[in-house]
């Protein structure tokens, strides 16, 4: 179980999260929804010690993160929103080097699983600088996900994935889910996020606005899609004479 109380992180003047406070239970695919800046990629640096917040606290099973990281480290895996680390290295040195940082001992056999999923065995040797931003992503993924840790944190690890990778990361997000353990992602995509999601957190300008499962923010708001719901609760309701002003330009 992950319990975060009052978080909060500033940035001089400047508010990125403010006092958000929730549990996430094991067993979930929790999403994390909100525009750009809203407070997503903090939250979830902040779960991996990358940010330091201003205040609150994050507890992880019982530990506190603070006095406990290197434990807590071990129990979590971390993809960032960006693919764009370590671009010197080849795919192989890449892998090892983290295999290395987690003392893990004998990963060659789901390494291989991993590599040949996402149709990597052919570039193995390359570097990363070398690839696409969606190789890089699947690069990326497979270093993330050699040690199978507990808990998954992934930054929008769809973006840039072919539709075939995707749906394969799709598919090990319920599998890991399903054996009791915990997946927490960003995303922007809120088809996915209703395909995926137990349980969903809404942010805006980095404060929680909605806590809860897909289905019943569908319930609270009838004859409504998900975007409609979306964009009433976290930013402008389109305006249709806006949108009718605009195509009707185009054509002029």
């Amino acid at each position: 179980m992950i319990e975060i109380e009052d978080l909060s992180k500033n940035y001089g003047k400047k508010t990125a999260l403010k006092n958000l406070t929730l549990t996430i239970e094991p067993g979930q695919i929790f999403g994390f929804l909100g525009h750009n800046g809203a407070g997503k990629s903090t939250t979830l640096k902040s779960l991996v010690s990358i940010i330091e917040p201003t205040s609150g606290k994050i507890v992880v099973d019982g530990l506190e993160l603070k006095a406990n990281r290197q434990a807590i480290k071990e129990k979590i895996t971390y993809v960032p929103d960006t693919p764009d680390i370590f671009l010197q290295l080849t795919a192989m040195e890449y892998w090892d080097l983290l295999a290395a940082a987690y003392n893990l001992s004998d990963i060659s056999e789901r390494r291989l699983k991993l590599v040949t999923l996402f149709g990597m065995e052919e570039r193995v040797d390359e570097t990363l600088s070398s690839f696409s931003h969606g190789m890089r992503q699947k690069a990326i993924l497979i270093g993330a996900l050699l040690s199978d840790p507990d808990i998954w944190i992934l930054d929008e690890p769809m973006q840039g994935l072919d539709p075939q990778a995707a749906y394969d990361l799709k598919q090990m997000m319920k599998k890991h889910a399903q054996k009791g353990k915990t997946v927490i992602f960003s995303t922007h995509n809120l088809d996915t996020a209703q395909q995926l999601c137990d349980q969903l957190a809404i942010l805006k300008q980095g404060e929680l606005i909605y806590n809860g499962s897909v289905q019943n923010l569908l319930n609270q708001h009838e004859n409504e899609s998900l975007e409609e719901i979306y964009l009433g609760i976290a930013g402008r309701i389109d305006d249709q004479e806006m949108v009718d002003d605009i195509e009707g330009e185009s054509h002029v």
